[in-house]
């Protein structure tokens, strides 16, 4: 089985929490209560691999931007929230992709997917469809609309997260056995 780390960002009171525990409880969190950090796990098969999925709700508060940096140390997938209905929240999206940049220490490829929450909330959309998607030409990065209170595209958002994680970080082979090094001994005969 394959392990890995997820961190999920973004501004607060954006649905961090209740994209993450609709996907890992299958329950919507009708009640906002900021998240400082949380940390749920959930095994998915994709294509035919079994993951482990270690997801870290983390704060969305300025003042725990110095724990940002060591979640993203740690993470190996990223999904970048933001709320349809606030676009103010969108632009905090750049600054989060540039500092896992930074942090990783790569220019791309780091597996990341952009969520727009609140799908549902039709009358109260600020941010539009078109101005989301040059973005994500614009940063070559998946980009999924979601309402965890409807259960729409949740499971999506993370079985892209994993595809990318399952090609970016592929399984190393295990050393070989002490038993298969015996077996390519030559055998000794007595006489």
């Amino acid at each position: 089985m394959r392990h890995f780390n997820v961190v999920v960002l973004g501004a607060g009171g954006v649905g961090k929490s209740a994209l993450t525990v609709r996907f890992v409880q299958d329950v919507f969190l009708e009640n906002y209560d900021p998240t400082i950090e949380e940390a749920y796990r959930r095994v998915l098969d994709i294509d035919g691999v079994k993951t482990s999925l270690e997801v870290l709700d983390t704060a969305g508060a300025e003042q725990f931007t110095a724990l940002k940096e060591l979640y993203i140390k740690s993470g190996q997938g990223f999904v970048l929230v933001f709320s349809l209905t606030q676009e103010a929240s969108l632009r905090e999206l750049d600054n989060l992709r540039q500092q896992i940049h930074r942090v990783k220490g790569m220019d791309s490829d780091v597996p990341i997917v952009v969520v727009g929450t609140k799908l549902d909330l039709v009358t109260e959309r600020e941010v539009a469809r078109s101005t989301i998607q040059c973005l994500v030409a614009l940063w070559k990065i998946p980009f999924y609309e979601t309402s965890a209170k409807r259960d729409w595209h949740i499971n999506d958002v993370f079985q892209e997260l994993v595809k990318q994680m399952l090609m970016h970080y592929p399984e190393v082979e295990p050393p070989l056995k002490k038993a298969s090094r015996r077996l390519r001994r030559k055998p000794c005969i007595v006489m």
